[in-house]
């Protein structure tokens, strides 16, 4: 795993971490875009974290923190690189984020139907809240 490096996203990341997503994310957002992930890194630089491999994309994840609550979202690994401890070093990474921000707890954002993902996400110590659910409204612009 020594070969692996985990490393905060920067401006010039952005388009790379959009195409990267396209082939290795499940789902998309209504904040996978350029202007989405530029407010992102620009209001909390260290939040995109990017694992990399011999300099190539293998893994990110954001690892939000609003002060208030510890949030993961778009956690996601190359399909060459799975099982292979991609998302445990990002995990690791980001609740090590958290911790040193105070945080207490991390809540993540796993689709119901990613059903690949639930193994990873249950192994690094995480589970649903049945009696929470997301209540969502898209602002306009």
């Amino acid at each position: 795993m020594s070969d692996l490096r985990i490393r905060p996203a920067t401006l010039s990341d952005l388009d790379p971490v959009l195409a990267f997503w396209k082939e290795a994310a499940e789902g998309t957002s209504i904040s996978d875009d350029p202007g989405g992930l530029a407010r992102l890194v620009d209001r909390d630089p260290d939040s995109l974290l990017l694992a990399e491999r011999a300099g190539e994309l293998v893994g990110t994840v954001i690892a939000g923190f609003d002060g208030w609550r510890c949030h993961l979202y778009r956690l996601a690994v190359h399909p060459d690189h799975r099982r292979r401890g991609v998302a445990t070093a990002l995990l690791r990474a980001a609740e090590e984020r958290f911790v040193s921000l105070g945080g207490r707890r991390g809540d993540a954002m796993v689709l119901d139907d990613n059903a690949a993902a639930h193994p990873a996400w249950r192994a690094a110590g995480y589970g649903p809240e049945p009696q929470w659910s997301r209540w969502v409204k898209h602002l306009e612009h």
